[in-house]
Parts: structure tokens; sequence; C-alpha cells
């Protein structure tokens, strides 16, 4: 018999064509899944990546609350030209700490994985009071409520709480601090020393405009201001990780 005979064979006999998908499924299956029990972490090791400040982490609250993972990615692929556009690919490591991760699957807006930095906190505010004003094109919603919504949070070391249980490494002082440092951050006459310890590379002073109040403007561009800030890609190398 022929292998085509042989195939033909295997076709027609749906015990047999069960089988045969039931081993190569398992094969399959074994190969994918076996490694990661004794990988210690999948997830290559990135130097600069910390934990989310708690102002942060409040903006990142606001950011899911709104939907804006519907329009907007944070997930640069390795293409040139996405690459070109946006910067470095993403790396896995840049999302460790997110529950749930932000990569997004629609970009009616822009990737915002290297947002950071990239313009001022008074384009971020105009562009969220009434983007049009900034990009003429934009079909995005005003936001402009962001910045008479005082930011309530009542108790933000509980969240941070809940992080550190699937893995975020808060530490105890990050955790007593919490509510004390989303404060601070916004605040351009605070000391922000001991912040900036725990949080290195962490964007700090008033961010909405409005230093005589914490709104909920300050926390979303807090949280955009640090995406992508964190790992320093002019020492990174694309086949080895860090030079």
């Amino acid at each position: 018999m022929s292998l085509l005979d042989k195939h033909k064979f295997i076709e027609r006999n749906a015990t047999l064509l069960l089988v045969g998908s039931l081993l190569v499924v398992s094969i399959g299956g074994i190969v994918e899944i076996a490694p990661l029990f004794y990988l210690e972490n999948t997830i290559e090791k990135v130097d600069g990546m910390r934990p989310y400040t708690p102002l942060e982490l409040a903006g990142r609250n606001i950011y899911i609350r709104e939907g804006c993972y519907v329009c907007h990615s944070q997930m640069i692929r390795p293409f040139r030209d996405e690459v070109e556009r946006y910067g470095h690919y993403s790396l896995a490591a840049e999302s460790m700490y997110d529950h749930p991760f932000q990569w997004g699957s629609k970009r009616t807006g822009p990737d915002l994985a290297r947002v950071g930095d990239r313009y001022s906190n008074e384009w971020h505010v105009q562009h969220l009071i009434e983007p049009r004003d900034v990009v003429p094109e934009s079909v995005m919603p005003s936001y402009s409520f962001l910045k008479e919504n005082t930011l309530e949070v009542t108790d933000v070391s509980m969240d941070l709480k809940a992080n550190r249980i699937v893995g975020v490494p808060y530490t105890d002082e990050m955790i007593s601090e919490a509510n004390a440092d989303l404060k601070a951050q916004a605040d351009p006459n605070a000391d922000t020393s001991a912040l900036l310890a725990r949080y290195p590379k962490a964007k700090v002073g008033d961010f909405d405009g409005d230093p005589t109040k914490l709104t909920e403007m300050d926390a979303l561009v807090a949280y955009l201001q640090m995406l992508g800030t964190l790992v320093d890609f002019s020492t990174y190398d694309d086949t080895t990780g860090y030079r």
C-alpha cells in the first residue's frame, strides 16, 4: 500500500483519524507545556522594570475603567513599520506587573506603549479635554470630566496588597506608605525623595495644571507619562539582552 493509499485509508476511518489527531495534539501540547515545569521564569528579566507607583496604578485603573484599551494597544510588534513609528518593539517584561495586561487588539488611536515623555503634561491634559484641539482628525471622545473629578481612593494600599498576592513585588514599606506616596507624586511642594527611592524614574509634580487638588486627570496623565520609560534601550542588545 502506497503512502497516498495509507493517507486515504486513515482519512476515511473516523476512529483512526481521531486517534491520530489526539496523538498529534498530545505531542504538541507536551512540547509546549513540559518546559514550564522546570523553567523558573518564562519572562526575560529586564533592568529598570518596577511596580507601578500608587498614583500610576490609580491612573491605570481609570484607563481600564474608561475602556482606553478598546482603541489603543500597548504592544509594538517587531515589524519595521511599527518600530519606526512607535519605537522599540515591546518586551514581555514590560507587562510583567500588569494584571490584566493592556496589549489591546485594535488601533483606532495610536499605540501607547512608548507614549511616556513624548508629550508634555499640558499636551496630555488638553488632548484629554478636547482631542481635536491638538489632533484635528481625532475621533476620540472628550474626557474633560477627569479634571473635575477628585481622585477618590479610599485606601490605595489595599490595591497594592491585592497585586502582591498575584506576584507584584510590593514591599511592606511600599504598602505602608502607599497613601502618602499617592498624594506626594502629584504635589509640586512635597518631598518626593523617599518616593523616588521606592519607585525610580517616577514622574513627579503637578500633572493636571491645578496643584490645589488631586484629580483623576492627575492619575491618568501620571500613568501615561510612565509608559515605555522604564527600560533604557540604549543599553539593550536585541540578541542577548543588556550589554
